[in-house]
């Protein structure tokens, strides 16, 4: 009983230092959009340079992702997430204090991007998925994911604040100092009871790379986690200049983007009960369906208050439930010991698409004057991401014999 409450324990602990992580990593990320005009005006660029910066951080955080789960994987996640936390800090101050377009791609594109890549998912999320049981895994993440959407609810209005009464520059100073407070906190995550010990031998990661790669249903998953990262990126970056432009009111963007982190926080929960209960890559093909549907519904029909509102709410539900999924869809096919380096391949496909998310509204604006082109893509990518989700084979690959170290 000591040694299954000592598990419970450290399991618990992960969890809350990894929703304070990622509330603060990913509420931060959450506020961009509201930086899109203000640091186009403040700065003197156009708004494309801002939306490339913006970009270029989804794939810098998606190409430093491999590396940094597979660091964490080796080293623990503590010394991953204090060195994301202060590249993080640095590019957004950098960001802030230097204004011109090499600064802006260097801080908010690179540094801002390798710093999440240590402070969310494929590092904070994994160590959860390590720390549980394998019967509470799905939901131990759920519910970290729950708790870290809490930052998107707190910082959205904070930073439109800062950014009403100080400029965005010393809005973009005080996120930095708030993700340096929460960098201590990755010492948490390491601490692990005896009901997830002894752990097995994990497969080398070369082996379990090439395991990987001939998984059929790896293959889908990464595909499919393409379609998740393109339709965030898009929405989270540019629906506030969607809104302004369709005349709604100023502010409402604002309170759009709080109230998806607001509605993430049961939605992410109910997809990790869902995925602990139900074949994960068929609760993953509802949600893109859903989350298509939705976005086709708002897209099409008349902007209202209402409207607004209610589409935030919907896709809050529909949000970040995919992760706690997917990394325990991943965990199920392949175990835990690369769990970080295997998570972070996948997700190198969900930044491509963030990145061309973000960047391809900037686009679409400047070159034509509306979004309307993105926002169907968008949808249209939920019903193929869906298909693709419903055909996972997610059985557990079978594990490469190790090979004997050369004496």
């Amino acid at each position: 009983m000591a040694k299954a409450a000592g598990g419970r324990n450290g399991a618990l602990m992960a969890v809350v230092a990894a929703a304070a992580i990622m509330s603060v990593a990913l509420g931060t990320r959450q506020t961009f959009g509201l930086f899109l005009g203000p640091l186009s005006a403040h700065h003197g660029l156009a708004v494309t340079w801002v939306a490339f910066a913006i970009a270029l951080h989804n794939l810098s955080w998606g190409l430093a992702q491999p590396v940094a789960g597979a660091a964490a994987d080796r080293f623990g996640a503590a010394p991953v997430v204090l060195a994301g936390a202060l590249a993080f800090a640095a590019g957004l101050a950098l960001t802030a204090v230097v204004p011109n377009g090499p600064a802006l791609i260097l801080g908010m594109g690179v540094l801002v991007g390798l710093g999440i890549s240590c402070t969310s998912f494929g590092v904070v999320m994994t160590a959860v998925g390590k720390a549980a049981a394998p019967e509470r895994r799905s939901q131990a993440m759920g519910l970290a994911g729950a708790g870290g959407s809490l930052g998107q609810v707190a910082l959205v209005p904070v930073a439109q604040g800062l950014v009403d009464g100080w400029g965005p520059a010393v809005a973009l100073l005080g996120l930095g100092a708030v993700i340096l407070l929460a960098a201590p906190l990755g010492g948490w995550l390491d601490r692990r009871g005896a009901e997830t010990a002894p752990a097995p031998a994990p497969v080398p990661l070369r082996a379990a790379l090439r395991q990987a790669a001939k998984h059929r249903g790896y293959r889908l998953l990464t595909l499919g986690f393409f379609t998740c990262g393109f339709q965030l990126a898009f929405i989270a970056t540019h629906l506030p200049g969607y809104l302004t432009l369709c005349q709604m009111p100023v502010g409402l963007g604002a309170v759009a983007l709080a109230l998806i982190g607001l509605f993430n926080m049961g939605g992410t929960w109910a997809c990790g009960w869902l995925g602990g209960r139900y074949r994960q890559g068929q609760v993953l093909g509802w949600l893109y369906l859903l989350r298509g549907g939705v976005i086709a519904a708002f897209f099409l029909l008349p902007k209202t208050e209402v409207a607004v509102l209610a589409f935030a709410a919907a896709m809050g539900l529909l949000w970040l439930g995919t992760v706690p999924l997917t990394s325990g869809l991943i965990a199920r096919m392949f175990g835990v010991g690369n769990l970080g380096a295997l998570f972070g391949v996948c997700f190198l496909s969900h930044q491509v698409g963030s990145f061309l998310g973000a960047w391809a509204g900037g686009l679409a604006f400047d070159l034509s004057g509306s979004y309307g082109p993105v926002w169907a893509a968008t949808a249209l990518a939920g019903l193929v991401a869906a298909l693709l989700h419903f055909a996972i084979d997610d059985r557990p690959a079978a594990t490469p014999p190790l090979v004997p170290a050369l004496s």
